[in-house]
């Protein structure tokens, strides 16, 4: 992804509303690419119910950044994400964030299942479960 002139603060890095914007982009970006969502008229989608970012270096732009993306916990209804923000070819994140989706009936507004399709890729997606000894 590409940082923005807009994206600067006052401080001159990354004001924290685009970390936000960033990993909505990059949650809902996945989602589309794999035809799993059209955002103008899916009838069952991912409302943000809970988002947490923490911060560890600055970014600012003209800075290119790349979006690590992973599943830390799959419910009925629900998907929790933890993403990190890097400059780009960095090893190590300069914001790591959490981001869950509720699932509901565009429609009515009421919660719904997960869609198998969707339940795939966040599988795949999935943080392995430590194996005990």
């Amino acid at each position: 992804m590409t940082t923005r002139w807009r994206d600067n603060d006052i401080y001159g890095h990354l004001n924290n509303v685009a970390y936000y914007e960033f990993f909505d982009a990059a949650v809902n970006g996945i989602l589309i690419e794999e035809a799993l969502l059209d955002p103008g008229s899916s009838p069952i989608v991912g409302f943000v119910a809970e988002s947490s970012c923490r911060f560890f270096s600055s970014l600012s732009y003209p800075d290119r950044i790349e979006i690590g993306m992973k599943v830390e916990h799959l419910g009925r209804a629900s998907v929790r994400y933890l993403l990190a923000a890097f400059k780009a070819g960095a090893q190590v994140a300069s914001a790591q964030g959490r981001y869950t989706h509720v699932y509901v009936d565009r429609a009515s507004g009421r919660t719904a299942p997960i869609p198998e399709g969707h339940r795939r890729l966040m599988r795949a997606l999935a943080i392995p479960e430590p194996t005990s000894r």
